[in-house]
């Protein structure tokens, strides 16, 4: 009972701050799920089991407050997909632990870049077709590989590149339920062929996946609302702060390691 209100609290949080910035819920769950022991396979499969019901949830509220952009969605979702697959089937086989720094890097960098653009008049723009693909299939792979990383490559990257900030946060949003859902039947798939051989543990887990579940459903509703009345400025100051801080915080959760 004391991990499902735990996880309530982290899934909830998780999830307002994914749903108006568009970005980690994965990440903060999976390093809540991560410091309570939980091997990372299991705490990805974990945590995209409790995304397929959140990011339901706040895609239908970014739809409702009309905050889609569906050219770019058709251009996005297919490439995440594929991506996410790919990462959750590496996951199953192998650790991912290897790929760490150069995404905390990656993260750092744009970060910096988007409170730097908040200070500066930088008009926003579509962003480029031949740019979307690459960085869905890198953002569904990180995603699944990393335990978290859709939002975080994927919303920053499309910023980065002048997207406007309410469109790529719905849109960024309503795609991850396709890309969660293809991650989550990939890890059913792998434990049905025998390739994920410690799947069984993930049982033990149970609560903390229904925390996050619930918590998560209860902040999704919200997050349209947040994103349609706060303006662009403030938005790529709170994610590109957010992103400096969760990359400095795993950087430093690395180098304890050595």
């Amino acid at each position: 009972m004391e991990d499902f209100i735990l996880f309530l609290l982290v899934g909830f949080f998780a999830q307002m701050v994914d749903g108006a910035l568009g970005m980690a819920y994965g990440v903060i769950s999976s390093t809540t799920l991560l410091a309570f022991g939980v091997p990372p396979a299991h705490a990805s499969a974990a945590v995209h089991a409790a995304e397929v019901f959140t990011t339901g949830a706040a895609g239908a509220s970014h739809l409702h407050h009309r905050n889609i952009d569906w050219k770019l969605f058709w251009r996005l979702a297919p490439f995440g997909i594929l991506g996410g697959c790919a990462g959750a089937y590496v996951l199953t086989g192998m650790e991912a632990d290897a790929m760490k720094p150069i995404v905390t890097a990656y993260l750092a960098l744009v970060g910096a870049w988007l409170v730097l653009r908040s200070f500066r008049k930088i008009p926003s723009k579509p962003v480029a077709p031949t740019i979307v693909a690459p960085l869905g299939a890198a953002g569904g792979f990180l995603d699944a590989a990393g335990g978290g990383g859709w939002g975080p490559i994927v919303t920053t990257g499309l910023l980065g590149f002048g997207g406007t900030a309410r469109y790529v946060v719905g849109t960024v949003s309503i795609s991850e339920f396709l890309i969660t859902l293809s991650v989550s039947v990939t890890f059913v798939l792998a434990l049905v062929t025998g390739r994920w051989e410690n799947a069984g543990e993930l049982t033990e887990h149970l609560s903390a996946v229904a925390g996050l579940v619930v918590g998560g459903l209860f902040a999704a509703p919200l997050a349209g609302f947040v994103v349609k009345t706060l303006n662009e400025t403030m938005l790529l100051r709170l994610i590109g702060i957010l992103i400096v801080f969760l990359a400095g915080w795993q950087t430093a959760e690395q180098l304890a390691l050595i």
